[in-house]
């Protein structure tokens, strides 16, 4: 079975950390550019990171910029987002997905070709 499964999430208070895993089962990460992506109650989904097939080139949304870091594993076939000085509005769901080309451009959170979505991990920030 195609799947990602997301882990890591969680409470954690205001200015804490958390390190989110995205383990790929069934297909290989290694021709992929992945995303981390998140989803608010009531909110659009954001794109919140995007790291490319080598891992030579990285993205974060401007929400996210010095406080978040996606990297990559391919022999483990898991991609993490390291999340440091939590803030309530980080709350969401958060969820990966491979881009079908192995690099991140500039349009990479609205990119059709997203896929292989997982059922996405929890995170609250919240004292």
């Amino acid at each position: 079975q195609v799947q990602f499964v997301e882990s890591g999430g969680g409470l954690v208070q205001p200015g804490g950390s958390l390190r989110l895993s995205c383990a790929a089962s069934g297909f290989t990460l290694d021709y992929y550019a992945i995303g981390w992506f998140r989803q608010a109650p009531g909110k659009e989904r954001e794109g919140v990171s995007c790291i490319s097939r080598s891992a030579g080139s990285t993205d974060y949304a401007d929400s996210v910029k010095g406080r978040f870091t996606i990297s990559r594993d391919n022999a483990k076939n898991t991609v993490y987002l390291q999340m440091n000085s939590l803030k309530p509005e980080d709350t969401a769901d958060y969820y990966c997905a491979i881009l079908r080309r192995p690099f991140c451009g500039s349009n990479w959170s609205n990119y059709y070709g997203l896929d292989y979505w997982g059922k996405g991990t929890l995170v609250t920030v919240s004292e």
